[in-house]
């Protein structure tokens, strides 16, 4: 089941987004950097703001959160961003992301969805081509301070849902 998030769910929020995150970045962004941006990002003062101003979606299994997406609302120009899917690493491969994501592109009403994504982060990476997103570029950008490769990817919103 795939729903709307609350205050109720910022822990679990929180967990998912560690757990994920360890799993998935893991050789490949340097653990201090990790903990450094998530506990800003998820901090409960910025999890309430994100619950108030941008899409926050969970995924549930048997009751219990096992995965989120966190997507900005549209702009004037008619773009948004999908800042965030997680999963529990075991609920990964299991439609739990692409519930997620479908779910998001049904709420945007707008012409374009990007989403940025770490170019080594191949399990990412092939979420995002499978799932309709077309590769614009790859640029250095510092992430906490680190030099990191990013690959930005754009989904036509106007394209049939998925």
């Amino acid at each position: 089941m795939i729903r709307t998030g609350t205050t109720e769910d910022i822990s679990s929020v929180q967990e998912i987004a560690y757990t994920s995150w360890s799993d998935t970045y893991e050789g490949i962004i340097p653990s201090p950097v990790q903990k450094s941006f998530l506990d800003k990002s998820y901090s409960f003062p910025m999890m309430e703001m994100r619950l108030k101003k941008t899409i926050m979606l969970l995924a549930e299994h048997e009751g219990q959160p096992v995965g989120f997406a966190n997507f900005t609302k549209v702009d004037e120009d008619g773009d948004a961003e999908l800042i965030a899917i997680y999963l529990k690493p075991e609920y990964q491969r299991n439609g739990y992301g692409k519930k997620l994501l479908s779910s998001g592109l049904s709420l945007l009403k707008g012409s374009q969805l990007f989403v940025y994504v770490e170019s080594k982060n191949l399990k990412g990476r092939h979420f995002y081509e499978t799932n309709g997103f077309k590769f614009i570029e790859e640029f250095e950008e510092l992430f906490e301070g680190y030099p990191l490769q990013t690959a930005k990817y754009v989904y036509d919103l106007k394209a049939p849902a998925l």
